[in-house]
């Protein structure tokens, strides 16, 4: 076991009160394509039109059809290492809960607990006319007879994702910050921590004395301030699941 190995378990163990943030980085590992990446949603024509509210009320067939496979087809889509690594920490009492950018799902499907999805979720869809509410898995059945998915009302649905000239979700960030707030160490996982004010919730820690370990390839503003830096995230989830547990356990 190498020597950052050795340190995040050291961290781990003495914490008692954990807090994971994770962002694209750990979607990615699992072959979901990351939205700002190079073959991500934002290189799509119209990019800027796909989550943007008065663009979703003027034509929702926008929405609907750039995220047919990037949101629709993420019911394709299985946990990675690192969301049972989540899992095996909140099963031997570690873990008190994720706060979330992604948007996949995957946490839940893992079967972590206590998740926060501070930009949304498509798990719930609502009318935009009635508030009529459908999961997520009738939208897919929906959509496989039709391009966008319309209420027996006329109005369509719209995903509990944020869109732009939305705010994000109250209940979600509020509980991201408590979580934050209350753990001493937190585990910031894939993500470049650049998209505010999600980025901040990490923060949170380390303003009232925790710690922080940094999983990421690329820097971040948080690295000189981290207890542990790291680059890999696999090698992080294999030092977890070697220590806390197993996909099976």
């Amino acid at each position: 076991m190498d020597e950052s190995a050795e340190k995040l378990l050291d961290l781990l163990d003495k914490a008692e009160r954990v807090a994971a943030f994770t962002g694209a980085g750990v979607s990615t590992l699992c072959g979901i394509p990351d939205f700002r990446g190079p073959q991500g949603l934002y290189k799509q024509p119209d990019a800027e039109r796909i989550f943007d509210i008065d663009w979703f009320d003027r034509d929702p067939s926008i929405y609907y059809r750039g995220c047919a496979e990037l949101v629709y087809g993420l019911k394709n889509y299985e946990p990675g290492p690192v969301h049972f690594a989540l899992v095996a920490l909140e099963k031997a009492g570690k873990l008190k809960g994720i706060a979330t950018q992604n948007i996949d799902m995957l946490h839940q499907k893992a079967g972590s607990s206590v998740v926060f999805e501070v930009h949304g979720s498509p798990i719930l869809h609502h009318c935009r006319r009635c508030g009529d509410e459908k999961r997520f898995e009738e939208i897919c059945a929906m959509l496989e007879g039709e391009p966008v998915a319309h209420c027996s009302c006329g109005g369509v649905y719209k995903p509990d994702i944020t869109f732009f000239g939305e705010s994000l979700p109250e209940a979600a960030f509020e509980g991201a910050i408590r979580l934050a707030s209350t753990a001493d160490l937190i585990l910031v996982l894939g993500s470049s921590l650049t998209v505010q004010p999600a980025g901040s919730i990490p923060l949170y820690t380390l303003r009232r004395g925790g710690k922080a370990v940094v999983v990421n390839a690329q820097p971040t503003c948080l690295d000189d301030a981290a207890a542990l830096r790291m680059t890999d995230l696999k090698s992080f989830a294999d030092a977890v699941l070697a220590r806390y547990g197993t996909k099976e356990s």
